[in-house]
């Protein structure tokens, strides 16, 4: 009860708060700004506008005379949000407040950037987009660079978010965006299926960019949805991302006439009439500039003409003048007139009245990779305090120099962030933007390894060797934040790599992808790491760092590896295998153990990974990880159990669970005692099913899901085991990595052997053969020939004996081991 009284005392003050806020959108001032107009402090008005705190009644009236509103229709509401609360019932026991439903659906997505308060004009152009969105569900806008073509289709999707409740998306494709490659048609996709939550399991991973863009248009055909694709830099980029069936709509932007997409309606936007210019310049100066403008026509006229009748030059000019109260429009003219262009005499004024620590700030920003920042990588890139760049970037988003599209995210607009690292070179010398491109680089690998220390994965975190660590950094209280970052800056992440193989910054070429490991085995698929880590790989050789080298070469192995290119991974380890025996680390030769005895236990030697999964564990001992060491058990357990040594898999999972609570260890002990102690194992299985799945690792998830199959049908739980194994193959088809079906199908097909579905079992035993052939598993090989030979004794004899004979040899020939592996001495 407690809690509902709480929670229905808080609407008053939230509903204040918003009203509070609309005052502000009227006002047309910032924070700072209104604060300042108002004889409040910035501080206390921020609380006011967030609902943290009710205002006083006089504060509440000194805003409302601001802007010529009537307070008293405020007034009931600010006494309901001041009443106390009323005094809770006194009894011996409070209820629990009742929870949510646990399926109750998220809110409809909605990213569109703010709707301008001060649209300006713009009523055919207006209307011929919305008629053409509602006639022919697409429509383009073209028009000069600032002509307001992204204003004018955020103002349209915002008019239509009624029509098409179900999300409204917005998406900056960089088509024109100064020091950055044009967004691929691929990637996209992928942020708009991601900002849809498509669970990635769902997202074609490889192949064509025509099969993502399927997924898009079947995604987006179940939803009513505007999307506005902004920023485009022709139909190309464009072609893949429009609304097939149903009754989504987009609308596109973009400098150029899109004249091959021919089926798509233009609507082409040009200056503002003078007429509205001179709206637009007086709206936005604010209530107080307007006597003035009126009082210097001729000098108005010429701030116009210098506007070029351009929204985006008008808008900035204008805020310097409503931020400048002893300014007459004839000094804002004068210096606008110092600059060569329209843009340039706009941008560069505005920044000319920021103080030095602002306009470097300022110039600084264009030099970060990336689409937008935070007031963090601010503060690196400037190397100042983190309150410092908040209170700057408070005041360049006062002078809109910057936007923020999000809480949290900031952006420059294309022509302003142009203007700013353009600025940078007639201000800071070469050694200086440098260094603060590295400091942005050093930002994302220590932040990265921060997180990556929060999401552990197969052993602990490396220390970072990349530069310096920034002077303040996110904090990550576990996993899911850590994660959450990792998904908010991966478009980012991927810029400063770039940029970073741009600028030979080889050890952060070398050392960003590895702490990115853990992330890209819950959400990315595996081309995308061998790329990166090919790159990073080519950096190690360039810096001649041993150490590097050879754990370039053995993130390489891992990444081929989970590719299913095993000679590829073998090859790599081996390059690796010198190096780290050098180095004399134990911990990189405990991760190279630990991988070379995953390796060689698929290639089918059943001896050699045994003893390497032991000395894996020694050296992790060693190293004092015992989680790592706790793996190394849980390996060696799981080889155990498939040779049959059930008593001797569980003695081995038990100790690995001791020291941690593995997986691996969790599922080998369920299989290992599952016809002894059925309820148990089962305990053992939904725990680990349970890890997985929190852990938002799809790969586990279905591997757990298979395991349990085995377990239910050494129950004789053949049904049930079966719907396990069908539930593990429907995860991993929605993972588009064919190759890792390698490790289920073989006990699927028994599962179906044991359940008299004789059919399938031949089926899946032939597509483990297939498979097993082209990635080079010979322990799966062998095993499928075997199951076909008891598959297939009573209704083909021969074929039978054949499948026997082949499995009987390629057991004899991969036992004892007879095939080379990585040295790696002791």
């Amino acid at each position: 009860m407690v809690a509902q009284q709480q929670t229905a005392r808080a609407y008053p003050q939230d509903e204040l708060a918003a009203r509070l806020r609309l005052i502000q959108e009227l006002s047309g001032r910032g924070v700072r700004a209104l604060a300042r107009d108002t004889g409040l402090s910035s501080s206390s008005l921020s609380r006011y506008l967030s609902g943290q705190t009710v205002p006083p009644w006089p504060a509440v009236l000194e805003l409302c005379r601001l802007v010529k509103r009537d307070p008293r229709p405020l007034r009931p509401l600010w006494e309901r949000a001041n009443s106390p609360l009323p005094a809770p019932p006194k009894t011996s026991r409070q209820p629990a407040p009742p929870s949510p439903p646990a399926d109750a659906p998220p809110p409809p997505r909605n990213d569109l950037p703010r709707d301008v308060p001060d649209f300006t004009g713009r009523e055919q152009a207006l209307a011929d987009v919305i008629t053409a969105v509602r006639r022919d569900r697409v429509v383009a806008i073209d028009g000069m660079a600032g002509v307001g073509k992204t204003s004018l289709a955020v103002h349209a999707a915002h008019q239509l978010t009624a029509e098409y409740p179900d999300a409204q998306l917005y998406l900056d494709l960089h088509g024109f965006t100064d020091g950055r490659q044009p967004l691929d048609p691929d990637a996209a996709l992928r942020a708009l299926l991601a900002a849809l939550q498509v669970p990635s399991e769902k997202v074609p991973q490889d192949g064509a960019v025509e099969m993502r863009a399927a997924c898009w248009r079947s995604e987006l055909a179940r939803l009513r949805a505007v999307v506005v694709l902004d920023n485009v830099a022709d139909a190309a980029q464009v072609r893949h991302l429009l609304p097939g069936a149903g009754e989504s709509v987009a609308i596109i932007t973009s400098r150029n006439r899109l004249l091959e997409l021919d089926e798509v309606p233009p609507v082409t936007l040009d200056v503002l009439t003078a007429e509205e210019s001179a709206e637009l310049l007086v709206r936005a100066s604010g209530d107080a500039r307007v006597g003035r403008l009126a009082k210097e026509p001729e000098q108005a006229a010429e701030v116009l003409r210098l506007c070029g009748n351009l929204p985006l030059a008008l808008r900035l000019a204008a805020a310097r003048l409503r931020h400048r109260p002893g300014w007459s429009v004839g000094i804002l003219v004068e210096r606008m007139a110092e600059g060569p262009s329209e843009f340039d005499t706009a941008f560069g004024m505005s920044v000319r009245q920021l103080n030095r620590e602002q306009r470097r700030l300022f110039r600084l920003l264009g030099l970060i990779p990336g689409s937008t920042f935070t007031d963090y990588v601010a503060a690196a890139v400037a190397d100042v305090s983190l309150r410092s760049a908040r209170a700057m970037l408070e005041d360049l988003l006062d002078a809109h120099l910057v936007q923020q599209p999000a809480d949290g995210s900031y952006r420059l607009h294309d022509l302003v962030r142009r203007h700013a690292r353009h600025a940078t070179f007639d201000h800071e010398t070469p050694a200086d933007r440098e260094r603060a491109l590295h400091r942005v680089l050093d930002f994302y690998v220590h932040t990265a390894a921060a997180a990556d220390s929060a999401m552990p994965f197969l052993s602990p975190t490396r220390p970072v060797s990349a530069g310096s660590p920034p002077k303040e950094l996110p904090r990550f209280p576990g996993r899911d934040a850590a994660f959450f970052w990792f998904v908010s800056e991966y478009t980012n992440l991927m810029a400063v790599f770039d940029a970073a193989v741009e600028a030979g910054a080889d050890i952060h070429v070398c050392e960003l992808p590895r702490f990115m490991r853990a992330f890209f085995a819950r959400r990315c698929g595996t081309t995308h790491l061998n790329a990166l880590f090919e790159q990073s790989l080519t950096a190690a050789h360039n810096l001649g760092d041993p150490r590097q080298l050879a754990e370039a070469h053995s993130d390489l192995g891992f990444a081929r590896y989970n590719a299913g290119r095993m000679s590829e991974a073998a090859a790599a380890y081996a390059a690796a295998a010198p190096l780290v025996a050098a180095a004399g680390d134990p911990l990189p030769r405990a991760e190279l153990t630990m991988r070379c005895a995953q390796l060689r236990w698929d290639e089918g030697d059943i001896e050699e990974p045994l003893e390497l999964f032991r000395q894996a564990h020694d050296l992790y001992a060693t190293s004092g990880c015992p989680t790592s060491a706790a793996d190394a058990i849980a390996g060696e357990a799981w080889a155990t159990l498939q040779l049959g040594h059930r008593d001797r898999a569980a003695r081995l999972a038990r100790d690995a669970l001791a020291l941690h609570p593995s997986q691996q260890a969790m599922v080998t002990l369920g299989v290992a005692i599952a016809a002894d102690e059925p309820e148990q194992a089962l305990a053992h299985l939904d725990r680990a099913l349970t890890l997985a799945r929190e852990d938002g690792h799809t790969h586990n998830e279905a591997w757990c899901l298979n395991c349990r199959g085995v377990a239910l049908r050494a129950m004789g739980r053949h049904e049930a085991a079966l719907d396990s194994h069908r539930e593990a193959f429907t995860l991993l088809d929605n993972l588009f990595e064919p190759h890792w079906k390698i490790h289920f199908l073989n006990s699927y097909a028994e599962t179906c052997r044991l359940a008299g579905l004789s059919e399938q079992a031949v089926e899946l035993y032939r597509q483990t053969l297939t498979l097993a052939a082209q990635l080079g598993h010979r322990f799966e090989e062998a095993t499928a020939h075997q199951g076909l030979a008891d598959t297939l004794e009573e209704t083909d004899p021969a074929a039978a004996t054949e499948h026997r004979t082949a499995a009987e040899s390629l057991f004899a020939d991969i036992t004892p081991s007879t095939s080379p592996h990585p040295a790696i001495p002791g």
